[in-house]
């Protein structure tokens, strides 16, 4: 048995051209602590809703272009190298306000559940 798995989503500039301008990797690695979407946006756009969670926080990671995230009727700016944490119960959405396309990384997992991290949960083998 393989105790890893591999695969190429590709630039992320192509990012854009799949449904949404995402990729969710939850079923496609099989991931069982998080989800983890890879995302482009085209200029001007803004998601067409807010949304909360149930138990789930997000974090969002900036990897290229500028925008905001409305986090409860906070406008937060950022940028490529802005990081946002967002607790499941916050309203929140999200707008490229940059003459590029926006590029960032959502990672999605339940509140509180995380017990161990870093060195933590390692072992030296």
């Amino acid at each position: 048995m393989v105790n890893y798995q591999k695969i190429e989503l590709g630039k992320i500039s192509e990012i854009i051209k799949h449904e949404n301008g995402k990729v969710f990797l939850h079923d496609i690695l099989g991931l069982t602590g998080c989800e983890i979407s890879v995302n482009t946006v085209p200029k001007n756009f803004k998601t067409p809703f807010n949304h909360k969670h149930k138990q789930n926080e997000e974090v969002y990671i900036i990897l290229k272009g500028e925008g905001i995230i409305t986090v409860d009727n906070d406008h937060i700016n950022v940028k490529e190298g802005s990081v946002i944490k967002v607790l499941a119960a916050a309203s929140r959405t999200i707008e490229n306000k940059g003459d590029n396309e926006l590029s960032f990384i959502c990672i999605q997992t339940k509140e509180n559940s995380l017990k161990q991290f870093g060195v933590g949960d390692a072992e030296l083998c």
